[in-house]
């Protein structure tokens, strides 16, 4: 591997940082960590049409909450800068000059209308036009090919449309090489002549990411498959200018959970799952998009789903801190075919790391919601809490609904448990339980339950019959951590209290 791994994630801001940009992301971190190298954010703004205010601060705003911030980018280590595409039109002018010089590239004057007509006359007589070979010099386009260069200069000067197209040589053979797919072959004379350049100033996609990736010395391409068509005209760029090109690595899609295609924020609204890291307002229709912070998913689990995305570690173990997939990942292990989503896998890595965070982290998170609810209690009681519930939690959120009975007496009882396991006979045996319980002086967990077990046995009754309907008094209905944990935590004075309340009111 090169000393010098340099690597760019590189989103137009156009929107909201899609979960396949994310992975994107992603995939560059993790290969320039593994490689000391370097990971650069690089703004693609070019088409000004699409460009959305706030876009770019939500890109850097995902990517520091995704734990995968860049190395350099805009405001940030600026040693390639500027990092924005629209601050750099002079640069991409100055080589489309050097593509025309050097007979790689031409000037193209035909208007919108003419093109128009030639792909319906093509249509109508079963064909496809395609702007290359073919036809760039025949006369019937108008382009630098044909024309004189007074005429040319004359059509420039005169403020005429133009656009400047790559030359794409007619007859050769293309071998390259992607780092996931192999060896791809493909034959120069079925390609198109690319516009690279325009005469507003502003480059396309492909002028514009070839120098940017020369200039700021860029190492290794990993892109979405989406630019796999791209790869030749970007090689041939590369050739064109005399420049080494970099290894390039073509990233699988991430698919839709149902059906077929390309996830997409319609097949989210539509299942009830987020695909935007982070909630996402777009500032002129007002709409709001969810995200997975806020809904309440750790950061590191949203990144280990990702990863799996696509890639995989070649053993079982699938919970990895970020350290670890730094050091684990590696692009020959990432898939050529298409990775679908699972929302229910990714409720799955929430819950693993859920059981992993550390019962203060949690407890942190937790006291908030409490205050909300006007819940004042020391920090160590909610910790206890905390331990007791987490293993059955999926979100911070779920916490109130799986512990509110430790804060607060029940105030309805579950109606099909209370018929099921609330006797005529109970209420009785509820008082007698009354009695021994104010009667224990060590209120442990374990003492606790050694004297109601014993007292049950003397009864020689099934412990059902005081379990469950001590358990609907406690909790409201017949859920919750260890019964005799409950009541340690409780208190003596409030259990007696609550069991009071059962039987008054069912």
């Amino acid at each position: 591997m090169e000393s010098n791994v340099r690597v760019r994630f590189a989103p137009s801001p156009t929107g909201p940082l899609h979960i396949g940009g994310v992975r994107t992301a992603l995939y560059n971190y993790l290969f320039a960590k593994k490689h000391q190298g370097t990971f650069i954010l690089r703004i693609e703004d070019t088409d000004q049409t699409r460009y959305v205010a706030n876009a770019e601060q939500y890109i850097i705003d995902a990517l520091n909450w995704s734990n995968i911030p860049f190395d350099e980018g805009p405001n940030k280590n600026e040693k390639f800068g500027p990092y924005r595409q629209s601050e750099r039109k002079e640069i991409y002018k100055k080589y489309a000059a050097i593509l025309i010089e050097n007979g790689w590239a031409y000037y193209a004057f035909d208007t919108s209308e003419e093109l128009d007509f030639h792909r319906t006359n093509h249509e109508e007589n079963g064909k496809t036009f395609i702007y290359n070979w073919h036809n760039r010099e025949k006369g019937k386009l108008v382009n630098s090919l044909v024309l004189s260069t007074e005429e040319v200069k004359k059509r420039i000067n005169s403020g005429e449309q133009f656009v400047i197209r790559f030359k794409t040589p007619a007859d050769e053979i293309l071998e390259m090489e992607d780092e996931i797919r192999g060896k791809i072959t493909i034959e120069t004379k079925t390609l198109d002549d690319k516009i690279l350049f325009k005469s507003d100033g502003m480059p396309t996609y492909h002028l514009a990411n070839i120098v940017d990736d020369h200039l700021m010395e860029i190492s290794h391409v990993i892109r979405g498959e989406e630019w796999l068509p791209s790869m030749p005209l970007h090689i041939l760029l590369y050739k064109a200018f005399g420049w080494n090109a970099p290894k390039f690595a073509h990233l699988p899609l991430i698919l839709k959970p149902v059906g077929k295609g390309k996830l997409s924020k319609r097949d989210g609204d539509k299942l009830g799952f987020p695909v935007f890291p982070l909630e996402y307002t777009n500032e002129e229709t007002g709409d709001v998009s969810r995200g997975y912070k806020e809904d309440g998913y750790f950061a590191d689990a949203f990144i280990n789903m990702l990863a799996f995305l696509g890639w995989n570690p070649g053993t079982e173990q699938e919970i990895f801190s970020l350290d670890e997939l730094v050091q684990e990942f590696d692009l020959k292990r990432v898939s050529k075919s298409g990775a679908k989503f699972s929302p229910d896998k990714t409720k799955w890595f929430q819950q693993q790391y859920m059981q992993t965070k550390s019962n203060a982290e949690l407890t942190d998170l937790y006291l908030p919601i409490l205050t909300e609810k006007g819940i004042v209690k020391d920090k160590e009681f909610v910790q206890k809490v905390v331990s007791a519930i987490k293993e059955r939690a999926v979100f911070v959120d779920d916490f109130w609904e799986l512990s509110s009975f430790f804060f607060l007496a029940p105030k309805e009882f579950d109606e099909k448990a209370t018929n099921k396991n609330w006797k005529p006979e109970t209420n009785s045996l509820m008082q007698e339980l009354i009695a021994v319980i104010s009667s224990i002086e060590d209120f442990s967990s374990v003492n606790t339950e050694k004297v109601i077990k014993e007292f049950i046995s003397g009864k020689e009754i099934g412990f059902g019959k005081v379990m469950q309907p001590l358990r609907l008094s406690l909790v409201g209905k017949l859920a919750g951590p260890h019964l005799f944990d409950i009541i340690e935590m409780i208190g003596k004075k409030e259990t007696i209290y609550r069991i009071e309340n059962a039987i008054k009111n069912i």
